[in-house]
């Protein structure tokens, strides 16, 4: 029977699918999300997203599963098998998100020419194999088991890789390709749903491991439904500035590790290098004390690091100051200059307000708070922080210093990288403080000023 075709509205957030277009999705709640886009009814040419991998296996006991660990490849990358849980888990599909520029497509490239006895196949949708060979001579290493395909039909794609039968595949990226048994263009709903569900089914067949690339929205989200980081089994996002130097690499999903560890990379000339001991290279290297600097002791998954946090508080030169925030929110930095203003009487309404993470990184973590008010305060004053000093606590609205969590990890951190104090919560638990550091707990904002600015 011939395919008939017809259109349909589908979620752009979840991936449901409607008859006819509706301001709300009625599966995920969203809002303005639903696309409309052509697809086939009848006879599909293929029933490959339809069947589950695996299909030729039998039910199971839970007492007969063999529960031994899974096979792992490394990738002779420390930070990304780290992240990865010990290495790259056969079979496995891993997608790997960021914005344009980034870095994904050099990391990407970067892990077969690095290990040269992983027969990989790179697959390009985006970019001509010269392009990708202009790449690899940049990055340098090992290309004689790289093969590179310029294609975007999956079903040539797939029929080359069960021909060649590689021990890794990279898809760079979902979003340019395109199967038969959809009518719908590359990058639409549909052609994703049955892009990441044909190389799902050729992963779990071959144990074969799928790298795909994905770009992000403008919202900050992979591009795509929901449904495609559902199919895959890992997620990592790439973040930081284009600007910047640093990239860091973030799990957001991993079926076979922890979602608490994120790996640190710096944007070279000849690709992404790994940084083992980020705290190093993010804390200040002055040659002499300047004021508005101060080291936040932070804690990104189970990574500590220490952050350097710079402020610049001035007269405002017009009617209205500017609060100005890069790498951290500004909104908690409004409330946190209100908590100054209300608690600890510094009038600092009418200054202009710059403050900046060093490094290009985002930080979220409430830790950094402490910090973020000494470097206001010092640049108020005019007065250096002296460099041996960091800070991690939580500041309250009511002026209060509150304790964070894993303080005792924190206080290592800053040990091992030779600072000498460190000022936290008068409430931290910390009780194992390693000997060359000294811990001063302050209970609020007053008497923190008392103790560093008297």
């Amino acid at each position: 029977m011939a395919n008939k075709v017809k259109t349909s509205w589908f979620c752009t957030s979840c991936g449901n699918e409607s008859p006819k277009w509706m301001g709300r999705c009625p599966a995920c709640g969203e809002w303005n999300t639903m696309v409309e886009e052509t697809v086939a009814t009848g006879k599909r040419q293929s029933s490959g997203s339809r069947d589950i991998p695996g299909g030729s296996s039998r039910p199971m006991k839970l007492s007969e599963i063999d529960s031994t660990s899974e096979n792992r490849i490394s990738l002779n990358n420390g930070e990304v098998d780290r992240i990865l849980g010990g290495g790259l888990v056969e079979g496995s599909l891993v997608l790997i998100g960021g914005e344009p520029g980034i870095g994904k497509s050099t990391l990407s490239l970067q892990i077969p020419l690095h290990c040269g006895g992983l027969k990989t196949l790179y697959v390009t949708g985006e970019e001509s194999a010269k392009q990708v060979k202009l790449r690899a001579a940049r990055i340098g290493g090992d290309d004689s088991n790289c093969l590179i395909y310029s294609e975007t039909r999956m079903e040539d794609i797939l029929r080359h890789a069960r021909e060649i039968m590689p021990d890794l595949m990279i898809v760079d990226s979902v979003q340019t390709m395109f199967s038969q048994n959809v009518e719908s263009s590359p990058g639409s709903v549909s052609q994703i749903k049955e892009t990441a569900a044909l190389l799902l089914r050729f992963a779990k067949e071959t144990g074969v491991p799928v790298i795909l690339i994905g770009h992000i929205t403008k919202e900050g989200s992979i591009a795509g439904p929901k449904i495609l980081e559902h199919i895959v089994d890992v997620v990592l996002q790439f973040e930081g500035e284009n600007r910047g130097a640093y990239r860091i690499l973030r799990s957001i999903k991993n079926r076979f590790g922890s979602t608490a560890e994120l790996a640190v990379f710096e944007m070279t000339g000849k690709g992404l290098r790994e940084v083992p001991n980020p705290s190093e290279m993010l804390i200040p290297a002055h040659e002499e004390n300047l004021s508005g600097i101060a080291v936040g002791a932070t804690l990104d998954g189970s990574r500590p690091l220490l952050i350097e946090v710079q402020a610049l508080v001035s007269t405002a030169a017009y009617g209205t100051p500017q609060r100005s925030a890069t790498g951290f929110d500004v909104r908690r930095l409004n409330m946190l200059l209100a908590v100054l203003e209300k608690r600890a009487g510094f009038k600092l309404s009418a200054k202009d307000v710059f403050l900046n993470m060093a490094g290009g990184l985002r930080v979220n973590d409430p830790a950094c708070d402490l910090a973020v008010i000494c470097a206001l305060l010092s640049s108020n004053f005019d007065l250096p922080i002296p460099p041996d000093v960091c800070f991690a606590a939580e500041v309250g609205l009511s002026g209060e210093i509150r304790p964070v969590s894993q303080t005792e990890r924190r206080v290592t951190e800053a040990q091992r990288l030779g600072f000498r104090k460190i000022f936290i919560s008068s409430l931290s638990g910390c009780e194992n403080v390693p000997d060359g550091i000294q811990v001063v707990r302050i209970s609020d904002v007053p008497a923190l000023c008392r103790a560093l600015f008297k």
